[in-house]
């Protein structure tokens, strides 16, 4: 069977990286070659109060509050489901960017009116969401044909609160490789191979900076290993189970060693001059990967998207996906269905449907949504996916054991506060002069404020 090509994917946040403050884009197509689709609704969404029951034809209307292009549309799901049951018509409602439509999510869920049949829910937010509103959202583990055993368990896990109930499903996931570019490794004297890419800094990210030291001391004029310090950092915090909370729910993020040690590697490399002084999904970032100014980059299978719609045609190819030293999920959404709906049933069903292996095929080969389903890790539309940015080789592969092997994570709902003091307040400081102990200060002191607010 033909490699399937992976198109451009929405870009996506994950615990709190800065991409969760940037306008989330997809490209709707079915080849690389066609231009990126914005949301099809602008910031104001389509908010209206609650859902329809009925079109006046004897149809059922599910309606989905989403955010950004999430596919299903574009993927044929929704007309695939209205044929199979002719009694129900589905209408979303999108707003663009999820930090609009996170907050208005939030007020309808408190005061338990306008909510859409089915709403969707970021990875950044689950945890909030999971912790402080399951009392308004059905338990999808007793839906009729979910079968916990379909999704990776990090991602069950994910919606699931403490007592057991499953708020939400998994549609797709962010399985973190690292993109390099092959023609700067090349003129730097590192290998090309992706199997021998991945064998220098297997394991460690203190190799990938070892690593990074040799590809400066040849490297190209005004090129840098990495393309920035939040990209770094967030990478390394993303192969650890502990983070920014323990399991109890407590802040942990100054007494946790792993995430100093993750600071203070970036500071190594911030001081070493291996990664720019940028901040990810800003217009001067944007123009670095124009510029061919860097020369890898965390890599789940929606930066690939990103890179090709910044870059410029003589990219094309030079790029090729390594394992990462640690596994790790960047992105990913879940559906999730308020209790206090008109048509509870109806959309537990359509969630169930859009949510199944075979459906999150169908998303990956149109949109290059990575499903959470390991059951479709062997189908040859993953394990022989390409994309126009890594030329011919087979990157699905990698991904799918990203995503087996990315450790089930504690998120906590202030994440995104944490981790944006640690890229935004910390660590670019060190690219701009400051001393890691001075940015360790800065960071600390303003996400100590933000948790106070």
């Amino acid at each position: 069977m033909r490699a399937r090509t992976l198109p451009h994917s929405r870009l996506r946040s994950s615990g709190g990286t800065p991409i969760a403050r940037k306008a989330l884009v997809l490209a709707a197509v079915a080849t690389l070659g066609a231009g990126l689709l914005a949301g099809c609704a602008d910031d104001g969404g389509n908010d209206s109060e609650g859902s329809s029951s009925g079109d006046g034809k004897g149809k059922t209307t599910i309606t989905l509050g989403l955010f950004g292009t999430m596919g299903f549309k574009e993927a044929g799901l929704y007309a695939e489901y209205e044929k199979l049951n002719p009694n129900i018509k589905i209408a979303e409602n999108v707003i663009e960017r999820n930090e609009n439509y996170y907050p208005a999510l939030v007020n309808h869920l408190t005061t338990n009116s306008g909510l859409q049949d089915i709403q969707a829910v970021e990875v950044a937010n689950i945890a909030e969401v999971t912790a402080t509103q399951s009392a308004k959202l059905q338990d999808m583990s007793k839906v009729s044909g979910v079968n916990k055993s379909n999704w990776l368990d990090w991602k069950w896990a994910q919606a699931t609160t403490k007592d057991g109930k499953t708020i939400g499903l998994g549609t797709d996931v962010g399985p973190m490789a690292l993109c390099y570019r092959t023609d700067l490794f090349q003129q730097a004297g590192l290998p090309t191979d992706p199997a021998e890419v991945g064998k220098l800094w297997a394991g460690d990210w203190k190799k990938f900076i070892s690593v990074g030291e040799q590809f400066k001391s040849k490297a190209p004029k005004g090129t840098f290993f990495m393309d920035s310090p939040g990209g770094l950092i967030n990478a390394i915090l993303g192969s650890e189970e502990e983070k920014f909370y323990d399991s109890s729910g407590e802040v942990i993020y100054k007494s946790n060693p792993a995430v100093k040690a993750a600071f203070d590697l970036t500071a190594e490399a911030a001081e070493k001059g291996l990664v720019q002084a940028q901040t990810q999904f800003q217009p001067s970032w944007d123009q670095t990967i124009a510029n061919n100014k860097f020369a890898t980059i965390a890599c789940p299978p929606w930066m690939l998207g990103t890179l090709k719609g910044k870059s410029k045609p003589e990219a094309f190819g030079k790029w090729a996906v390594a394992v990462a030293p640690k596994s790790a999920n960047w992105g990913g959404s879940f559906l999730t269905v308020p209790s206090s709906g008109k048509n509870v049933k109806e959309a537990e069903k359509l969630v169930a449907w859009l949510t199944a292996p075979e459906q999150q095929v169908k998303l990956f080969k149109v949109q290059g949504s990575f499903p959470s389903a390991p059951s479709t890790y062997t189908s040859p539309d993953v394990t022989g996916a390409k994309n126009e940015m890594t030329g011919d080789q087979n990157i699905g592969a990698i991904f799918a054991e990203a995503a087996k092997a990315a450790p089930v994570q504690v998120i906590g709902p202030k994440d995104q506060i944490i981790q944006q003091g640690l890229t935004d307040n910390g660590v670019i400081l060190v690219t701009k002069g400051k001393s890691p102990e001075e940015a360790w200060k800065t960071a600390t002191k303003t996400i100590d404020n933000n948790l106070d607010k």
